[in-house]
C-alpha cells in the first residue's frame, strides 16, 4: 500500500449518494454533504436506480468521484469502473453510510460521516492490491470457500430488482414508474438478514484443487474445510487451505502467489458483498495497486 498524493482543497468533487443510504441514515448523508461542500466545489447526484448511478459515474468528467453508501455501493462502484477499464485511472473516495460497513472499515476508510468526509478532503491516495477473476469480477477483501453466508439476491441479479420475475398483473411496472418504490424495496432487501449457507450450498467438506502460480497446493484427493484468498501487498495474494482433520487437527497449508486457480465440483465462494457460483473452475490474478483509494493521511 503506497502513499501517492494529497489533494488540494480546490478539487472539484462529484458526490454520488446511494438511495439506500439516504433512506437508512439521512442525517449522516446531510452531515457528509455539508462537510464536503464546505471544503470543495461539489456537484451532488441523487440517482434512483443502478442505471442512473452508472450514468452519473460515467459522466464525472474531471471531477473526483465520492460515493456515499454502504459496502454494496463500494463494490458496485469498483465493478463499474473496472468493467469500463477506468479503475486504474480513477482516484476513488468513499463516505460509508448504511448498515454493512465492514469492508470499507477493513480497507482503512473511517466509518463516521465527519471523519470520512474530512479524509476525502485532506487524505492521501493509496494504491491497494485487488483480485481480478477470469469472469471480469473484482475482489477487494478476502474471498472464502465455502461462503460464510448466502446472498439475499442471486449472482447477476440487480439489487434494485432482485427477485422480480417478468412484469405481469395489475402492479407490473410500478417500480419503474415510482423510483421511491424501488428505493424502499431495496432498503427492505438490505435490512433482511442473509440466510446461513446450507449443506446443499457447499458448507461441508469439499474436494478442490488449489493451484498457486501453477503449483498445486492441495489436490482433489484431500478434502478441505475451507479456502481463503486475500490480496496482500507487492502484488501477491495470501492463500490458506484448511484440510479436513482426522484425529489431531490438521495444520493449514499456506502459500503466496500472483495467480490462484480453484477447481472442483460445483463450489461456491463468498467475496466482499456477494456469493458466486456454483462453478467448476475460477482463476484470480492479483491486480497490483489496482484500487486507488483516498484514505486518512498518517
Amino acid at each position: 500500500m503506497a502513499e501517492v498524493a494529497t489533494f488540494a482543497m480546490s478539487d472539484q468533487l462529484l458526490v454520488v449518494i446511494d438511495p439506500v443510504a439516504r433512506m437508512m441514515d439521512g442525517e449522516s448523508v446531510r452531515i457528509a454533504k455539508d462537510v464536503l461542500s464546505a471544503g470543495a466545489a461539489t456537484k451532488v447526484c441523487l440517482p434512483e436506480d443502478p442505471d442512473e448511478f452508472a450514468r452519473a459515474l460515467a459522466r464525472r468528467g474531471s471531477r473526483r468521484p465520492v460515493v456515499v453508501g454502504d459496502d454494496r455501493t463500494l463494490t458496485r462502484t469498483v465493478t463499474l469502473l473496472h468493467r469500463q477499464r477506468e479503475l486504474a485511472e480513477c482516484v476513488l473516495s468513499v463516505v460509508p453510510v448504511g448498515g454493512a460497513l465492514s469492508l470499507a472499515r477493513s480497507l482503512g476508510v473511517p466509518t463516521g460521516a465527519v471523519a470520512a468526509a474530512r479524509a476525502v478532503l485532506e487524505g492521501v491516495e493509496r494504491r491497494l492490491d485487488v483480485l481480478v477473476d477470469d469472469s471480469d469480477g473484482v475482489v477487494l477483501g478476502t474471498l472464502r470457500i465455502p461462503p460464510v453466508r448466502e446472498p439475499v439476491a442471486p449472482e447477476g441479479a440487480d439489487r434494485e430488482g432482485a427477485g422480480a420475475g417478468p412484469a405481469s398483473g395489475p402492479g407490473a411496472g410500478a417500480g419503474a414508474a415510482r423510483p421511491w418504490l424501488r428505493t424502499c424495496q431495496s432498503l427492505v432487501r438490505t435490512l433482511v438478514p442473509a440466510r446461513p449457507a446450507s449443506a446443499g450450498s457447499g458448507s461441508g467438506p469439499s474436494r478442490l484443487r488449489v493451484e498457486v502460480d501453477g503449483a498445486t497446493l492441495v489436490d482433489l484427493d484431500q478434502p478441505v474445510e475451507a479456502v481463503s484468498v486475500t490480496p496482500g501487498v507487492a502484488g501477491v495474494a495470501a492463500v490458506e487451505v484448511r484440510p479436513v482433520s482426522v484425529g489431531a487437527e490438521a495444520s493449514p497449508l499456506r502459500a503466496e502467489g500472483r495467480t490462484v486457480t480453484v477447481s472442483g465440483a460445483h463450489f461456491r465462494y463468498g467475496a466482499d458483498t456477494a456469493v458466486s457460483g456454483p462453478l467448476r473452475r475460477r482463476t484470480w490474478t492479483v491486480g497490483e495497486g489496482g484500487l486507488r483509494l483516498v484514505l486518512p493521511g498518517r
